[in-house]
């Protein structure tokens, strides 16, 4: 994978002898059209990385900043009227002069990293360390393009900053440095210090276009290229809702650039929808799945990969959207084409989304007679081979023939246990997985087990700690299912916070964990901790799901129960009103529903005018209306969990 720096170095290459003093206008002036990103968030495994490009923008409209010095020039031009001298003629002054534009000459002529480090150590000698900063620069480039040695990408990336930022000018340069911080930082995994640098370098190039300093041309193609690095570095933090309004940005600043039909904005089209697919937003996603299909279309036809792949993702994302028909002929079309390039891999994997569509379409003996044809097709250790054991299990699952699922499920985790160290992102999600069949069987033990094994694996991977918040949201859920609530709290509330950070503060699944969160908190005699966190579900599935979708319902009823537990009648009795409310507009379809909030509605107010019964006692006592909060919602939060891990 071709790191961001990798479009600036070959543009480095073409000046004269003074171009190592224009490193920076040389990247503006070779790079309109901005780069493609090659990326899969929909397991958010890899960096996004441009490409290089081939066309111009203008150049700065203030080259000063990166000008050694007007006289620096001068002193160059001079020497081209003096190299047709005898070199015994010249002076010690035009000796040096000489010798320093060789230096230049051979340092842009280097062609491996070895060979610039080597010229450069001999340009230490002759020049000032104020004049090697953009050297420096270039060098930290190459190695941050190469990917081998990012700490000395790193020392070379410091000691250009050290040299340009200074006196609190601004400049290209300077961003450009910024950048490549933010680069080399993200490859050591150090996310904190590249988000610094990046936001640094983003508010640089933000004061370059408002002091005039340079047009938003100039400052365009750098500009992407902290887009792309800071969607990296947040995605890596978990911080996949602010990494996707980069992801955003970067398209944007490809469509000011390239032709509407551009199939490098069909391939950033399609990184968009793959972001939105990350997040488990299918319908946000869907207009540039569409948008990249079309492009591809055109400029590549109907039999190309790249439309094979825009096809398999809208797949995805039909199946997401529960348009199980719609994706299954979209991954027909994909296969198709993948088998006439002899795609192998990509068209296994794609069959075996195929098994699994059959299956969300209730077709299980279709299902398993497809995975029994792919499975010959897998090697006997393969991570591939024990997916397909894991959808056959899933098929069989909902036949209902536990005994031969259980058996699946042995081989799949017999294969995976061995690729723990090796695989550990694509290993946790087949657990996370095989985890949700067990739960299926109601082996609660079993899956509870096998997602405190998946944490003690992603816990150690700082790009999955968006994982880790789904896991521990459902070890706490099952914890609290089985009766064990005390212990559920912790991987809860560990939960919330973790599935906010990445998701962001109103994704649904964070107000599932706060419905459960307070479910827990009500089994432990804890109201007013329970009324807080529904109230924060409730608000969360408002904006999320809308306030007449059945968990907001249900959260707004239990928020009804908190309060009722505190004593707090009146509130009670208020939010079950907007309960009832809301069911009413579900019609027909609701009549149980509204019919039983009724009777809640009376209790309350029998309770609230101080007249008691036993049937009004039966319907509030803490440990069965917690209990009936957790198994009202079992079959949405497995719903919701599942979503997150896919």
């Amino acid at each position: 994978m071709r790191k961001v720096s990798s479009f600036a170095v070959p543009h480095l290459q073409e000046y004269t002898k003074t171009s190592f003093s224009l490193i920076s206008k040389d990247f503006i002036s070779h790079f309109s059209s901005l780069p493609s990103t090659s990326t899969n968030p929909i397991n958010g495994n890899q960096q996004i990385s441009p490409q290089s490009s081939n066309t111009h923008l203008k150049s700065c409209s203030k080259t000063q900043s990166l000008h050694f010095s007007n006289f620096k020039t001068q002193q160059f031009q001079t020497f081209n009227t003096l190299v047709e001298q005898n070199p015994s003629q010249l002076s010690s002054r035009q000796r040096k002069i000489k010798e320093r534009s060789l230096l230049e000459e051979a340092f842009e002529s280097a062609k491996t990293i070895q060979e610039m480090i080597q010229v450069f150590q001999e340009m230490e000698v002759s020049f000032d360390e104020r004049e090697l900063g953009l050297p420096c620069l270039r060098i930290g480039l190459k190695l941050d393009q190469e990917g081998e040695d990012p700490e000395k990408a790193l020392s070379f990336a410091n000691r250009a900053l050290n040299i340009l930022d200074r006196d609190d000018k601004l400049s290209l340069p300077l961003a450009m440095t910024l950048q490549l911080l933010g680069s080399t930082c993200y490859s050591l995994k150090r996310f904190n210090d590249s988000l610094g640098y990046l936001n640094r370098a983003n508010r640089v190039l933000d004061k370059l276009v408002k002091d005039g300093s340079c047009s938003d041309e100039d400052v365009r193609p750098i500009l992407h290229a902290v887009q792309l690095e800071l969607c990296n570095t947040k995605t890596a933090m978990g911080r996949r809702e602010e990494a996707l309004a980069n992801l955003r940005k970067s398209l944007e600043l490809k469509e000011m650039t390239l032709e509407r039909d551009s199939k490098e904005l069909g391939k950033a089209n399609r990184d968009v929808a793959e972001a939105y697919v990350a997040i488990l937003h299918f319908k946000e996603a869907l207009p540039f799945c569409l948008k990249a299909l079309d492009i591809h279309k055109a400029q590549l036809g109907q039999n190309s990969v790249e439309v094979a792949h825009d096809r398999r993702l809208l797949g995805v994302i039909y199946t997401g959207l529960e348009e199980h028909e719609k994706a299954l002929e979209q991954n027909q079309l994909s296969q198709k084409v993948l088998k006439n390039w002899g795609l192998d891999t990509d068209l296994l994997r794609a069959e075996i989304d195929a098994a699994n569509m059959q299956i969300a379409l209730g077709r299980y003996d279709e299902a398993i007679n497809t995975l029994k044809v792919v499975v010959q097709q897998t090697g006997r250790e393969s991570e591939d081979r024990a997916v397909v054991f894991i959808s056959m299990a899933k098929a069989l699952c909902n036949q209902e023939k536990f005994t031969d699922a259980e058996k699946c499920l042995e081989i799949a985790s017999g294969i995976l246990g061995k690729k723990e160290k090796t695989s550990p992102v694509e290993v946790s999600e087949a657990y996370m997985e095989i985890s949700m069949l067990y739960e299926t069987m109601d082996k609660f033990e079993a899956a509870i087990l096998l997602l405190k094994r998946t944490l003690a694996m992603l816990e150690k991977l700082p790009q999955e700690q968006h994982s880790v918040g789904s896991v521990s949201a459902r070890v706490g859920w099952l914890l609290l299912l089985t009766g064990g609530v005390q212990h559920a709290i912790p991987f809860l509330e560990d939960a919330a916070e973790r599935l906010k950070e990445s998701f962001g503060s109103k994704h649904y699944a964070v107000g599932y964990v706060y419905n459960n969160l307070g479910a827990a908190y009500l089994e432990l005699d804890r109201p007013q901790s329970a009324a807080q966190v529904f109230a924060y579900a409730k608000d969360i599935m408002d904006v999320s799901l809308g306030p007449h979708h059945t968990d907001t319902i249900e959260a707004c009823q239990n928020l009804s129960k908190a309060y009722a537990a505190m004593g707090s009648y009146q509130l009670a009795i208020n939010f079950q009103e907007k309960a009832i409310e809301a069911w009413e507009g579900h019609g027909p379809s609701a009549v149980d529903e509204h019919k039983e909030a009724h009777r809640l509605l009376e209790q309350l107010k029998k309770k609230a005018s101080g007249v008691s019964d036993g049937n009004m006692m039966k319907a509030l006592p803490l440990a069965s209306s917690s209990e009936q909060v957790v198994v009202s919602a079992i079959e949405r939060q497995r719903n919701a969990t599942k979503m997150l891990n896919q």
